[in-house]
């Protein structure tokens, strides 16, 4: 039998070999001029001002595709603290403190340094979730890439020997993705909100660790996307509620008036991995919740 050839979806000469041949025109002043660049291979031209609506795009594209190509049909998407340390650092860091004050900042971290687990074990129990017939993948782990709680989800997702995701985000010191991201679901933003689009898009379920500014930030755009009907509520997780009752108050919210009380009910408080995967698949009732 012959072989069948992948069927051409356009007559077009693909860009890829134009990009090629357009570095073998020899060299003269209009050749070396940047104006003669073709314009998706010239940086200087990409990141004017003028751009920032293509860059949008190409951020919104690059990763969907790539995610779609994967068979990533769902995410558990995990937020948390990058300064929670594991439990084997713990100690270490109480021992490096200098201060009284960083002592007991060290010590209060230490404490929470049991969430690195339970995170790696919500994640490992998410990502021993069956593939679909078709081969796509439910509750595939999304982190934000980073160290710590991040870490610990994709690490959770490696234990089970099932790929996870990173968003890593440009920020003024170096954030580099953790060892447990898979290399081709390891993706880098420079805007933000594209960013956050991306932890939403296929999330079916949220979990929420004790966290800082950026952690508060992802809970409250969640939950103010859910409340307000731009996104169908997803079971949405927070763990530890001693910390999460001590730095927000969500009842004296809806007491105020300025929330309905019904809108408690978009948030479950949860101590361990196992408490949070029953809920998930409480909520969820179906395949992939298994």
């Amino acid at each position: 039998m012959t072989e069948r050839l992948p069927r051409e979806v356009h007559n077009l000469r693909p860009a890829a070999i134009d990009a090629a041949r357009s570095a073998e025109v020899g060299r003269s002043p209009q050749t070396e001029h940047p104006a003669y660049r073709l314009a998706f291979q010239d940086l200087d031209f990409l990141l004017r001002d003028d751009l920032r609506p293509v860059r949008l795009q190409l951020e919104l594209l690059k990763p969907e595709l790539m995610l779609a190509e994967a068979g990533i049909a769902s995410t558990l998407v995990v937020y948390g603290s990058a300064r929670i340390p594991s439990p084997e650092a713990a100690g270490a860091r109480v021992a490096a403190a200098r201060t009284e004050a960083e002592r007991r900042v060290a010590e209060r971290l230490a404490h929470k340094a049991r969430f690195y687990e339970e995170a790696r074990r919500l994640a490992f129990l998410a990502s021993s979730a069956p593939c679909a017939p078709d081969g796509s993948r439910d509750y595939v782990v999304c982190s934000g890439g980073g160290p710590s709680i991040m870490e610990a989800a994709n690490r959770g997702a490696a234990d089970a020997g099932a790929p996870s995701i990173g968003l890593n985000v440009v920020l003024p010191h170096e954030q580099r993705p953790n060892a447990y991201v898979t290399p081709s679901l390891s993706f880098q933003f420079h805007y933000f909100a594209i960013r956050k689009m991306h932890f939403l898009m296929r999330a079916r379920a949220v979990a929420v660790f004790p966290g800082g500014f950026g952690t508060l930030d992802e809970l409250f755009e969640l939950l103010t996307l859910m409340q307000t009907g731009k996104m169908k509520p997803v079971p949405l997780v927070l763990f530890g509620r001693d910390y999460w009752n001590r730095i927000i108050n969500f009842t004296a919210i809806a007491e105020e008036g300025v929330i309905d009380a019904a809108d408690l009910d978009l948030i479950h408080m949860v101590e361990t991995a196992d408490e949070a995967w029953a809920h998930i698949c409480a909520s969820a009732g179906d395949r992939g919740a298994s």
